[in-house]
């Protein structure tokens, strides 16, 4: 079993979660987030998509990639059998970006 460094897990989450934020992988990510890790997080990443087709800004991207880090490093914290979950959320949505 391979062992999970929550930081990395928070960072590559938060990378993986606002590339598809703007692609046609938010979909399927919304639903998967919404499902395994609650309402509150599927409407963060809404909030997050709507900010991001709002503004051509790349300062935008590293605000929300900030954002999200200290959202799932949060979430690792208080719960940290979701590193599990995260790591395979990234998988999948990594294999659903263009």
């Amino acid at each position: 079993m391979a062992v999970l460094h929550p930081r990395r897990v928070a960072w590559e989450g938060a990378r993986t979660f606002v590339s598809a934020a703007n692609t046609d992988a938010y979909w399927w990510l919304s639903d998967t987030v919404g499902h395994y890790l609650g309402l509150m997080y599927q409407l963060q990443l809404c909030e997050t998509r709507m900010r991001l087709q709002a503004t051509a800004e790349a300062d935008a991207i590293y605000a929300e990639t900030g954002a999200w880090r200290a959202r799932l490093d949060e979430l690792l914290d208080t719960h940290p059998a979701t590193a599990s979950i995260l790591t395979q959320l990234i998988s999948e949505t990594t294999s659903r970006l263009p």
